[in-house]
């Protein structure tokens, strides 16, 4: 039994019969979820169905974008804890168990991530997507925020902390990574922490798609470079410098219940 009420949001578009793995790998969770949002983003194949077929909530958001998407399940979700993969996720069994016991234990936590290992990989292919891929992204893009970012295909939040940033957050710009938005809003003073053990399996297909890698990169730059200069990287360490002095001089205390 989930010891804080999880909602689990899922954008979707066009991927039927990776979305039909990702929730078959959701009903088989240790821990039941309050709810799965999956957010159809103009969908022509029969993703809605498959959703419905396994009993979660469709909900229809048609501005092209994972983060305009994202944003809408975000905004409808019912748990105190917003829990977000991708279509392509495959869910090892303990995914929620470990995501509410975390967030139970720590109530400074504000958002938890972890790293994805690549299926559908020769294995040479995912021992080079794995460096030069996944840790090169926790790597540079953690070095520029000062903190760890989050990974969209794996990664949870307070909804409280949802509501703080949700109108600060760049839902309209198509060439915006949401993972990285998010995590420029949330830190550097919001605690996320990285969990190397919450692993889930994701589709080599950025591997393979040499166009479409080329696009994240440029997405990927663009998420950074558009915050800047009021989120410049030194900025953002002197604010994680001085929060850190304040919470060492402060009596600790708790949040309220989010």
């Amino acid at each position: 039994m989930l010891t804080v009420p999880v909602s689990v949001v899922i954008p979707v578009k066009d991927d039927a019969r990776l979305l039909e793995r990702c929730l078959a790998s959701l009903a088989a969770q240790t821990v039941r979820p309050l709810e799965i949002l999956v957010v159809d983003n103009g969908s022509a194949d029969e993703s809605a169905d498959v959703a419905r077929r396994f009993g979660a909530t469709v909900l229809t958001e048609r501005e092209p974008g994972i983060a305009a998407a994202s944003g809408t399940g975000y905004d409808a979700a019912r748990g105190r804890i917003l829990a977000r993969c991708d279509a392509d996720s495959i869910l090892p069994v303990d995914w929620l168990s470990r995501i509410a016991v975390r967030f139970a234990a720590d109530e400074d936590l504000a958002a938890l991530t972890g790293p994805g290992r690549f299926y559908g990989l020769t294995t040479a292919q995912r021992l080079l997507a794995d460096v030069l891929y996944m840790r090169a992204y926790f790597v540079t893009v953690g070095t520029a925020l000062g903190h760890p970012p989050l990974f969209g295909s794996n990664l949870a939040l307070r909804a409280a902390d949802w509501q703080r940033v949700r109108g600060e957050v760049h839902r309209h710009d198509l060439l915006m990574h949401d993972d990285i938005d998010l995590s420029v809003h949330l830190g550097p003073v919001r605690r996320i922490r990285y969990d190397r053990r919450l692993i889930v399996e994701i589709s080599g297909r950025p591997i393979s798609d040499r166009s479409g890698m080329g696009l994240r990169m440029r997405r990927g730059f663009h998420s950074l470079f558009a915050h800047w200069p009021a989120e410049f990287p030194p900025s953002r360490y002197l604010q994680r410098l001085r929060a850190k002095r304040s919470s060492a001089r402060a009596p600790h205390c708790t949040r309220p219940p989010a």
